[in-house]
């Protein structure tokens, strides 16, 4: 059952295209990983999930309903944590969760006291007073106190430690568990690896790939090293093999996932020894779509 669909959906600012034909689907009970830089369009399309901002043109549903007419009603139903959360600097941590439970219409004390211990959180302290992390723990702390159907999570690690990495984990872990839905944008490649079923990549207000991990490393290279009882020879004039390094017995090189078979038929009269095979991780796949973006814009920077 779909919990969040996009259709073609497009945002303008002017002249300036923000979104151009963002096709999006989030399915209820999944962690879906959103990535992609800066500038690409991640938060800008979150704002029209949210109905924060009026899409430009196509479809936006959110539980079925239209995220801009039904905000109200929707937004009880999910709950938001920023990458940059700002609080009212008079009240105290403990009044701010308080505050937004009440506004969702729901919030479990239970869970509530748990997570402020798990969080390492002062409730007692003025907002003011926070760093930026404890800025984030309110948010998270009553975002997972609550008892909605939908979290979008737009940076919400910002300003953690890793130890607090690790129990933000630990609570996207548990909400999937009791069936709730995920939408994660995260800079952090690692832990969108961790944690979703599927990801999207954005790029130029489009997305261009979208599909488990599984199915997107089906499309890329692994990286092979092998090592033999004989010389290895030939290796480069193979078709479909890519940075190919021999020295002698030991081979490293890559090779798309459906030409490996080919490959290994070459090897295997040199009598192979030893074998690895490592899939691509996500941020190869991040890479492959922002490797050379990111690689002129620091010569840049260094100019």
């Amino acid at each position: 059952m779909s919990v969040m669909e996009l259709k073609d959906i497009t945002k303008k600012f002017g002249k300036f295209v923000a979104l151009d034909g963002v096709n999006l689907k989030l399915n209820q009970g999944e962690v879906l990983g959103f990535i992609g830089p800066n500038g690409a369009g991640k938060s800008t399309t979150i704002r029209i999930i949210l109905g924060l901002l009026r899409k430009t043109g196509g479809e936006a549903k959110l539980f079925g309903k239209d995220p801009w007419k039904d905000a109200v009603d929707l937004h009880k139903r999910l709950a938001y944590v920023p990458g940059d959360v700002h609080l009212w600097p008079n009240l105290s941590g403990g009044e701010v969760i308080d505050l937004f439970g009440n506004l969702r219409g729901s919030m479990n004390t239970k869970r509530r006291t748990e997570l402020i211990e798990r969080f390492d959180l002062d409730p007692t302290k003025k907002c003011r007073t926070y760093s930026k992390g404890n800025r984030q723990k309110v948010a998270l702390i009553s975002a997972f106190s609550s008892d909605v159907d939908l979290f979008i999570l737009d940076e919400p690690t910002s300003g953690l430690d890793p130890l607090m990495e690790m129990v933000f984990q630990d609570c996207v872990a548990e909400a999937k568990a009791t069936g709730k839905t995920i939408l994660l944008s995260s800079h952090i490649l690692s832990e969108v690896e961790r944690l979703c079923d599927r990801v999207s990549i954005i790029k130029k207000g489009n997305v261009v790939e979208t599909g488990t991990l599984g199915e997107l490393r089906h499309f890329t290279r692994n990286e092979i090293t092998v090592e033999t009882e004989r010389e290895i020879v030939g290796l480069q004039d193979l078709q479909n093999v890519f940075e190919v390094s021999v020295k002698g017995k030991k081979a490293q090189f890559q090779v798309d996932s459906q030409n490996l078979d080919s490959v290994l038929r070459h090897l295997l009269p040199f009598e192979i020894k030893t074998l690895t095979s490592k899939p691509p991780s996500l941020e190869d796949l991040f890479m492959r779509h922002y490797g050379n973006e990111i690689s002129s814009t620091q010569q840049g920077d260094r100019g």
